[in-house]
């Protein structure tokens, strides 16, 4: 997505070098729709610049800071020098990833999708997330939750959650604890697997979670969750334990939960 209007002083823009002048260079802004930049030769490079040509090539991608922007003149002043390395990573990375979301609308919408409808769903989204990538990453975790209150449609949401889940490789992290479930009633095994399909949910663990309950060696079981963030994995692995315990204790038994696996000698 490119955008229409012009950057603002001290933003960083990603720029291809398109033109080399002996008094600096001329970078078409990649991120916004017919603007170029200037970075005059003292903003190439610190120190002095005997040739131009030695710090930059045409063709090559770099990241500037906007210095001043004079839209009647139809001016915006860059400096390639000002810009650090780890300034220049995350804006090339943040700007491969509105590449990638591009690509997805386009998955998501068709490629034949008009300039405005894309302007209209793109603005929708940005309504509620800061750029594009965001709202698909987390429309993959969270589902049509993530876009909520973004005024699209039913139609639209569904085709956006659907592409992100299939093209947005979202980390995740793992969490483990183990719950120990007795039950010394009549209902003795039937018992504890109604209690262990309480802790896989039934059914009712969010999209973005997987849970598994698994034995380990009588009486303990051990819970395993793959969630998005530590925050929802230790939440869900202490709500499956909870689930499993409540359903041994409504069965007669006991139950309890720990972190760590118990050994032989324990």
């Amino acid at each position: 997505m490119k955008y229409s209007g012009w950057p603002e002083s001290g933003e960083l823009v990603v720029g291809k070098i398109d033109e080399i002048e002996d008094f600096g260079v001329f970078v078409d802004l990649q991120e916004y729709e017919d603007k170029r930049g200037l970075a005059h030769i003292s903003e190439v490079a610190s120190g002095w610049i005997k040739n131009v040509r030695d710090h930059v090539s045409e063709g090559q991608i770099a990241v500037c800071k906007v210095l001043d922007v004079d839209e009647d003149a139809q001016q915006i002043d860059l400096s390639i020098k000002d810009v650090n390395d780890h300034q220049r990573s995350e804006k090339i990375q943040e700007w491969k990833n509105e590449q990638k979301a591009d690509n997805w609308m386009e998955l998501a919408f068709g490629e034949d999708i008009d300039g405005d409808a894309y302007t209209a769903i793109a603005n929708d989204l940005l309504s509620v997330h800061p750029t594009l990538y965001e709202a698909f990453k987390e429309s993959a975790i969270h589902g049509a939750e993530a876009i909520d209150g973004s005024g699209l449609n039913d139609d639209d949401i569904e085709a956006i959650v659907d592409t992100a889940r299939e093209n947005v490789s979202v980390p995740y992290v793992n969490v483990t604890g183990y719950v120990d479930l007795e039950n010394p009633t009549a209902s003795g095994v039937d018992g504890v697997r109604s209690a262990l399909s309480a802790g896989e949910g039934n059914g009712e663990v969010p999209d973005e979670v997987d849970l598994d309950v698994t034995y380990v060696g009588a009486p303990e079981y051990r819970i395993q969750v793959q969630a998005p963030n530590y925050k929802t994995a230790e939440a869900e692995l202490e709500a499956s334990a909870q689930r499993a315990i409540t359903a041994i204790e409504n069965e007669g038994g006991t139950g309890s939960f720990h972190r760590e696996r118990h050994t032989d000698d324990e």
